[in-house]
């Protein structure tokens, strides 16, 4: 992602938690995979360049997804938190099919680059 010294910090929650922060932060109702809190952009984002933001994973929701989809609650994992760091990076897949299917291209690139 060319940002070599880029900082940002991942909570791992049970449903419960993600279901409070995607109530008090999105206004959506339940739990849901991963949230991403972007620093650079916003009311904040000059405080510190490097600082990219807040990647929130519900362990129980990726454990759940891994065995829906066939893989394990680590590769679920990293897809999800592949998918909260593009966030921070300014990837959207709610708005147009588009930019949807960028963010999805750019997701296969990275798990494509990942260890197995």
């Amino acid at each position: 992602m060319e940002c070599p010294d880029g900082e940002l910090s991942i909570l791992l929650v049970d449903d419960s938690r993600i279901a409070e922060l995607n109530k008090s932060y999105l206004g959506r109702s339940g739990p849901t995979n991963v949230i991403a809190f972007p620093m650079q952009e916003g009311q904040f984002d000059n405080i510190n360049p490097y600082l990219l933001g807040d990647v929130v994973i519900s362990m129980e929701t990726a454990d759940r997804e891994s065995k829906i989809g066939g893989s394990t609650t680590e590769e679920r994992f990293n897809e999800l938190l592949i998918h909260g760091i593009l966030h921070l990076f300014g990837f959207d897949h709610e708005g147009t099919s588009e930019e949807a299917e960028k963010m999805e291209a750019k997701e296969r690139d990275l798990i494509k680059l990942l260890p197995k």
